[in-house]
């Protein structure tokens, strides 16, 4: 079975909303990094210099590849991320290979064989 990762850095505040979204998608688990530090294109910086950046979360989702994109399209929904600048990304990376999935390839191969 083929796999990809699907990585989604949002605001801390769209962290549920996101999760929810890709479990809704087909995503079977995720792993949550959090309280993690990013800028854009302009720094956002107080007079005194301090941070103004909210803090955000990294958000791991390895998911079949075949529903890899529509995850994808779901997450970035959720998050607004077309239309809320600041809001998150999200990417998807192919994996050549992965372990430690036993748990989860029975439910990976029920999802697939639904859609086929």
């Amino acid at each position: 079975m083929k796999f990809k990762l699907i990585m989604a850095m949002v605001e801390d505040r769209l962290t549920d909303a996101v999760l929810e979204a890709a479990r809704a998608g087909g995503a079977t688990g995720a792993t949550v990094i959090t309280s993690v530090r990013g800028e854009g294109l302009r720094p956002e910086k107080t007079f005194l210099g301090l941070d103004l950046t909210s803090a955000r979360d990294i958000l791991l989702f390895l998911v079949a590849a075949p529903r890899a994109r529509e995850i994808l399209e779901t997450i970035a929904a959720a998050g607004n991320f077309d239309d809320d600048p600041g809001s998150g990304i999200a990417l998807q990376i192919e994996i050549e290979d992965a372990v430690g999935l036993k748990s989860q390839l029975a439910a990976l191969q029920h999802e697939i064989e639904e859609d086929l």
